[in-house]
């Protein structure tokens, strides 16, 4: 059974862990993440983006392979199916679709129509029981297209989106989508300090989570971080387990060029970077 994030971040923020967000792709990426979560004890969430919704033909088949895998694969663990940097408009549509939480990422609009927009979601998340995370400030990188400078989030402006009564906020704090450039000047823990001081017991989110050291991972979460989101993490992962499959010639012996044992290695290697990031996080046994 899908359930909002929010009770799940709450005890993560007192307890000083975080909860894994692992975006999903497909069916292998869900059935992956899902079962570690299980393995481990360990609330999750499936974060989805724009973009991978609409590779998986619509966010209504998302929910409902969602929906049936947790029934079919006997998921105990709290589960939340995340829209990840949505649109107004699919935020809605998450909502009819089935969602159990969603984020509008309205860092792009002016400081106004963020808190506008935001204020309207508030309302109708509250009144359906699911969870909303809101954006102030730049992720860098690239998200579907979209590519971020990576500003610092304003604290001010952290505190009036925090104050409509949303979930959780992420705040840009030097963090980047994908991989992380050599001479990356790390995050930006002043910034993060600031925003916890505003918000007060928000739960924070901290975007980009592949590639930052383990020992800011650890000073994020004691600063008031109960989401991490990882994505490029698995997608590296699943692409050389994959690629030393097909190297190694192993599609070509017996029936190897079936899906199921041609992405098998990959969705391996997709459960041992959740189980790490699970241990790392904290969430292990928090079920």
């Amino acid at each position: 059974m899908l359930v909002s994030a929010k009770e799940m971040l709450e005890k993560a923020r007192d307890g000083k862990y975080a909860v894994g967000q692992f975006n999903i792709n497909n069916l292998e990426w869900t059935k992956a993440i899902l079962l570690t979560a299980q393995e481990m004890n360990s609330p999750v969430i499936l974060g989805v983006s724009c973009g991978a919704g609409k590779y998986m033909t619509g966010f209504k088949t998302v929910a409902s392979m969602v929906s049936s895998m947790i029934d079919d694969l006997k998921i105990t663990v709290p589960v939340a199916l995340h829209l990840d940097h949505g649109t107004y408009e699919a935020c809605y549509d998450c909502i009819d679709a089935g969602f159990s939480s969603i984020m509008f990422d309205g860092s792009h609009y002016p400081i106004e129509e963020n808190i506008e927009k935001t204020k309207e979601l508030v309302k109708i998340c509250k009144e359906k029981g699911l969870s909303l995370e809101a954006e102030v400030g730049s992720i860098g990188g690239e998200e579907d297209g979209v590519i971020g400078m990576g500003e610092c989030a304003d604290p001010n402006e952290c505190k009036s989106i925090a104050d409509l009564g949303v979930t959780m906020l992420a705040a840009g704090i030097g963090n980047i989508h994908g991989k992380y450039p050599a001479n990356w000047p790390g995050l930006s823990f002043e910034t993060l300090a600031a925003v916890k001081e505003k918000v007060g017991n928000m739960p924070l989110v901290l975007h980009g989570g592949t590639g930052i050291p383990e020992d800011m991972i650890k000073k994020a979460i004691s600063l008031g971080v109960a989401k991490i989101n990882v994505n490029t993490e698995c997608q590296l992962a699943f692409a050389a387990a994959t690629r030393k499959y097909i190297e190694e010639g192993k599609d070509l012996e017996g029936k190897g060029f079936d899906p199921r044992k041609l992405l098998a290695p990959g969705s391996e290697a997709i459960k041992e970077t959740v189980r790490e990031k699970i241990n790392l996080f904290g969430s292990a046994g928090k079920a």
